[in-house]
């Protein structure tokens, strides 16, 4: 290596070797300055924290002088015993009886909580009539400001917490809320053995001075949200509402069923107003009745495990010298016996139907109900019973139907004779009146075979209305239905088929094969009609076993087994009619009876003379035709 190369490798490290001293004195300098910068930073930083909390610490005491201001203002506005009912702990007392268990709270003194013993949900458990949580109840008084009794915390002065109610006995349990040492408003809760009735009384001990002489009616709030207690959703919404009677009158009037929202406002006065579920109701019933009041519910949604939301509010008239009101809660089942004994047209809340479908529920099918149910335990065969019962009742109407539709059967080459001497339209009029010379010479009424519809339609629409609203059926179980009430159900789909639901009811599609079965025999038997109308061939044949199926799919299943039999037990009549009715013989009896003179029926005589018209009107108008 020679002179030259060796001085560059010495230039070299002493260059790098004094770039490494400088830039290690740069980093001690940006590191130096750096550390001033964060303990600035970490110095502004705290004075602003402290800055932060001394400005919280100033609105605390800020808000903290107003409340107390305001605590003060309310103090003396409310007087230190009624201030300090606004605070305190929730206390919960119970009143029960052998039927139900009410669950009394401190605060607001209100029903909290109602358990029907005898009755569960449709999954086995206890059936609460209403949510805990959501019920609410609230009188409004006026001293020298609103006073909302919700906000307050009510006094048990008897200690009791718990008062069962032995057989032959009552109970109760008083809530007072205190405006000073000796005025306060009392709510009186007493319950006697074996009733779902909740006296209730309201009673004002020394408040004459204190609530507002102005002061001319309090109002009531009163709600509560509905669970749902039956299998399906929809079915037991349809039959949830909100209902009110009002004084004088045996009638109920309710909000109609809806998926939303409705309400009412009643400017008349009001005897009770009922939360209304498909099988149980909360009532509230006012002795001397409400002066006025508003209804409303709402619809909670599917699958949230609650039916409707329910809210009252109710004008109640007051004055100093009457010191106690009156009222009663009615929480139970919609049992038409249990509801009747009230007295109050309680049993109008159950939909028996109006005009003779509500006569039949209540005169025919009830009573035989409740006579069959103290003998025969199980429901599915009761329902057999009442079938055949009311089958019998009918009976000779049916079988005058069927010798009607025999003739009428009988009679067809004569009527198709008659049809072929008059094929035109023109001669419809000649037509009608020699087809009804054939009825009247063969003794046949082309209506004889409406008779047994006529007798059946209300029954069946009676019934129709009956099964849902029956609680007797309720979580009775009968071969696969697990619940008469509701549908019942051989195959649970994974998907929902509209019009259907998401399930096959067994019931239902026997209904159907059944309605189908006797409608082809009812065919049959009656050729000439049928063989004339294949429109209404089709929807009575086909059509309506289908609509049938699909509309019962979710119905009560107690509803499809009746129709099933009574559409089965058709099917046998019809059966054995046609082999105890020899038509040979029957037919012998009409020439018979066509030999004979007859005299016209009226309605014959009216009808003949109604074709008679028609044809005279039918000639001047031919002739007016003639001349123009």
């Amino acid at each position: 290596m020679d002179k030259n190369s060796i001085t560059g490798l010495v230039l070299i490290g002493i260059i790098f070797f004094g770039f490494t001293i400088y830039t290690s004195r740069q980093q001690k300098e940006i590191a130096k300055e750096q550390a001033r910068l964060d303990s600035i930073s970490l110095v502004e930083s705290a004075r602003s924290e402290q800055l932060i909390r001394e400005q919280q610490a100033l609105a605390a005491a800020d808000s903290a002088r107003q409340a107390s201001r305001a605590e003060n203002v309310r103090k003396q506005m409310l007087g230190e015993t009624l201030f300090a009912a606004t605070q305190g702990e929730e206390t919960f007392y119970t009143l029960e009886n052998d039927k139900i268990k009410v669950v009394l709270s401190s605060k607001g003194g209100i029903v909290y909580g109602v358990e029907l013993k005898d009755y569960k949900t449709y999954d086995g458990k206890p059936l609460q009539l209403f949510k805990p949580r959501s019920a609410y109840f609230d009188v409004e008084l006026f001293t020298n400001q609103s006073i909302n009794t919700s906000q307050f915390f009510f006094r048990n002065d008897d200690g009791q917490q718990q008062v069962t109610v032995a057989e032959g006995k009552e109970g109760s349990i008083a809530l007072r809320l205190y405006a000073d040492s000796l005025s306060y408003v009392e709510y009186l809760y007493t319950l006697k053995s074996g009733e779902y009735m909740l006296d209730f009384q309201i009673n004002f001990v020394g408040m004459d001075g204190i609530v507002s002489p102005a002061q001319r009616d309090f109002s009531i709030s009163w709600g509560n949200i509905s669970p749902q207690q039956e299998r399906g959703y929809s079915y037991e919404n349809q039959y949830t509402t909100v209902a009110y009677n009002q004084p004088g009158s045996s009638d109920v009037e309710e909000l109609s069923m809806s998926t939303g929202t409705k309400e009412e406002t009643i400017n008349t006065k009001l005897r009770w107003v009922a939360f209304k579920q498909q099988f149980f109701s909360s009532i509230l019933l006012a002795e001397n009745n409400f002066d006025n009041g508003e209804v409303k519910y709402e619809t909670m949604p599917e699958y949230s495990g609650d039916i409707k939301k329910f809210s009252a509010a109710l004008r109640v008239p007051y004055s100093p010298e009457t010191t106690s009101y009156d009222f009663h809660f009615y929480f139970g089942p919609n049992s038409y016996v249990t509801l009747k004994k009230y007295d109050d047209h309680f049993q109008k809340l159950i939909p028996l139907g109006w005009g003779i479908f509500g006569w039949i529920n209540r005169f025919i099918v009830i009573p035989t109900f409740n006579f069959l149910g103290n003998y025969i335990s199980n429901y599915g065969w009761i329902i057999l019973i009442l079938t055949i019962f009311i089958k019998l009742l009918i009976f000779p109407f049916t079988y005058k139907s069927y010798l009607s539709m025999a003739k009428m059967r009988l009679l067809k080459p004569e009527l198709d004779a008659i049809n072929q001497k008059f094929p035109n339209r023109d001669d419809a009029m000649k037509k009608q009146q020699a087809m009804m010379e054939l009825y009247r010479r063969a003794g046949v009424s082309p209506m004889g075979g409406c008779l047994p519809l006529l007798f059946q339609f209300p029954v069946l629409i009676a019934m129709f209305r009956f099964f849902p609203a029956s609680i007797e059926l309720r979580g009775e179980h009968f071969l696969w239905a697990q619940d008469l009430s509701s549908y019942d159900s051989i195959l649970d789909l994974p998907f929902s088929i509209p019009f259907y639901g998401s399930h096959v009811s067994l019931f239902a599609l026997l209904m159907g094969a059944s309605l189908f079965v006797a409608s082809k025999i009812n065919f049959a038997q009656n050729g000439a009609s049928s063989s004339q109308m294949p429109g209404m061939t089709f929807m009575t044949l086909y059509l309506m076993p289908v609509m049938m199926i699909l509309w019962f799919n979710n119905y009560a299943s107690g509803l499809s087994y009746y129709y099933f039999l009574s559409n089965l037990i058709t099917i046998v009549q019809s059966f054995v009619f046609r082999r105890c009715v020899n038509d040979e013989k029957l037919h012998q009896q009409m020439k018979e009876n066509a030999k004979k003179p007859r005299k016209k029926s009226k309605w014959q005589a009216r009808y003949e003379e109604m074709l008679r018209q028609q044809q005279e009107l039918a000639k001047q108008q031919q002739k007016q035709q003639r001349k123009r």
